[in-house]
């Protein structure tokens, strides 16, 4: 048959170990094309990606040619790759073998032209940066070159043109995590320390990530629990259901770290963005945990709690009210009004406390009078007087135990107005801050998924 006769004619006399020319000065010219069929995973940790491309070479062997009249014009023919020689061109970024199929065979043109077509299963190092997970775009490199031939010996080229190697995706499996933008080609020569120079030809293979999946298991959780954070706030301050519920959120989004620790990707080189964001995060709950805290203790009511100060009463009833916009300010200033002449008051009661001498205006009277008093006088003397002076002793007690306690509950009513002005104040800077730091990381991954 006409293919045994030629794959006879073609081997009998071929030397698969020297490059195949007729003049050792002619140079092996290898054109080279690439396909990604498939990512098939990123390893963060380890800074290695795992591709499945399509990979082709291309070049001419001076001593595979054959005039086809002879050979019942059979124009192509396959053979063993293992009987011709083949260019050692290797990927320099290779870190594994991989489970590459074995195609044992290359077409051959009757004008010499060799063309070995292989799929490969590529494990290479590639410098992944995460910083924007999970909008990240990664570039990782495969540079093709020969191992041992310098430029003079094997030169590289591209098969295609650049542009159709750029927006191939034809046979790429686009149903995984990682979706292909591009790929980029380029050729340069490579020398170390002034020795010969080795021809590469780089392909950037240009990818990123699909965020659905992180968005909806990682950002809207933590989004929820800080919106649920900032309406805990409008819980009153002096009830003890706010710091139970602060304490509860912040239980809940412990948890929910741990649970997504495994899902955020690992590195000893950085932290991504979203690591932080979940930190400021947790620090913003302790904080918000801190000042219900603190507005509940200044709110609760204590008989050993002194006075609001002049200038707090000054700074948060009257200034603050007005920067805040509250609508019923009026009412802290009355109430303010009415704490001070209550205190007034009470310092006139207690100077009315004390007994006044009886001016009579009657003669008459001042007699009775004189003669009622020197009656009383010599009733006081008798045994009913003891009883009467213990009743005047119990109703005095009892005259200032509720003056002091009317003193104590003014005392903890300007205390809880400057505690509900306080809070109201905190609770807008720490709204503005959440806002503020939203919409910065809004605005990051907006840009970089769009660049």
């Amino acid at each position: 048959p006409a293919l045994r006769r030629l794959a006879q004619h073609l081997l009998a006399r071929y030397q698969k170990g020297t490059r195949p020319v007729r003049d050792w000065r002619t140079t092996t010219d290898v054109a080279i094309d690439l396909m990604v069929y498939a990512i098939l995973s990123v390893d963060e940790k380890n800074q290695v990606l795992t591709t499945y491309i399509w990979y082709r070479q291309h070049w001419t062997d001076e001593f595979l040619k054959w005039d086809p009249a002879h050979f019942d014009n059979l124009t192509q023919i396959s053979l063993p790759v293992e009987s011709i020689w083949v260019p050692d061109i290797l990927i320099n970024e290779f870190v594994d073998v991989g489970k590459s199929p074995h195609v044992p065979y290359v077409y051959v043109s009757h004008h010499g032209e060799v063309q070995n077509l292989k799929p490969i299963q590529v494990m290479t190092a590639c410098s992944l940066d995460i910083y924007n997970f999970p909008f990240d775009v990664q570039n990782c490199s495969l540079t093709f070159t020969s191992w041992l031939h310098h430029i003079r010996d094997i030169n590289l080229s591209l098969w295609r043109q650049p542009e159709l190697v750029k927006f191939d995706r034809s046979v790429f499996m686009n149903q995984g995590e990682w979706e292909l933008l591009y790929v980029l080609s380029r050729f340069q020569e490579f020398s170390v320390k002034s020795s010969d120079s080795y021809a590469e030809m780089k392909f950037y293979v240009v990818i990123r990530r699909r965020p659905l999946f992180y968005t909806v298991s990682l950002l809207l959780p933590s989004i929820f629990l800080m919106v649920m954070d900032i309406v805990g706030f409008y819980l009153p301050p002096h009830s003890g259901e706010r710091v139970s519920f602060k304490i509860t959120l912040l239980l809940g989004y412990s948890v929910f770290l741990i649970i997504v620790s495994d899902t955020l990707p690992a590195t000893a080189v950085g932290t991504p963005l979203i690591g932080i964001y979940f930190v400021v995060c947790m620090a913003l709950l302790v904080i918000s945990l801190t000042e219900t805290i603190l507005i509940v203790r200044l709110v609760h009511k204590q008989d050993l709690q002194p006075h609001v100060p002049e200038w707090l009463k000054h700074l948060l009833l009257e200034k603050a009210t007005i920067l805040l916009c509250i609508r019923d300010r009026k009412k802290f200033s009355q109430s303010r009004m009415q704490s001070l002449d209550t205190s007034r008051q009470m310092e006139n009661n207690d100077s009315t406390a004390k007994p006044t001498p009886y001016v009579c205006e009657d003669p008459r009277e001042c007699g009775a009078a004189g003669g009622t008093r020197s009656a009383l006088a010599f009733a006081g003397r008798t045994e009913g007087s003891a009883a009467l002076q213990e009743v005047l002793r119990e109703a005095t007690a009892i005259r200032q135990l509720l003056e002091k306690r009317e003193e104590f509950r003014d005392v903890a009513r300007e205390w809880l107005q400057v505690g509900y002005v306080l809070d109201i104040l905190l609770f807008r800077v720490y709204l503005a801050a959440v806002l503020a730091y939203s919409i910065t990381l809004g605005t990051l991954w907006s840009v970089w998924r769009d660049a």
